[in-house]
């Protein structure tokens, strides 16, 4: 399953600071068509992200009926990705 969307990049403060981009619902729902067939526990869901011309594996966290796409430090440092930008998001989740 591949998908593309755009998201605005949020920071969530716990221990330590992570940033995101939350899934838009219509995307989401799909997401959770296939999710049991691919989550781990928790309800975390593999993918492959690339976000420009950066590529990664990393795992959707689920929240409030969505899911959020974490975003490494490295990435955001690659592609110049600040708190508040718009960033298009492409997803590949293995079936």
């Amino acid at each position: 399953m591949e998908l593309e969307f755009s998201g605005e990049v949020r920071e969530w403060r716990g221990p330590a600071p992570y940033h995101f981009v939350r899934v838009p619902e219509d995307e989401a729902e799909q997401i959770q068509e296939t999710a049991a067939a691919v989550t781990y526990g928790w309800g975390m869901v593999p993918v492959t992200v690339a976000i420009g011309d950066t590529t990664w594996t990393t795992s959707l966290w689920p929240k409030d009926g969505s899911y959020l796409v974490p975003l490494k430090d490295t990435v955001r440092r690659a592609e110049g990705i600040e708190l508040g930008m718009v960033v298009g998001v492409r997803l590949r989740i293995e079936v």
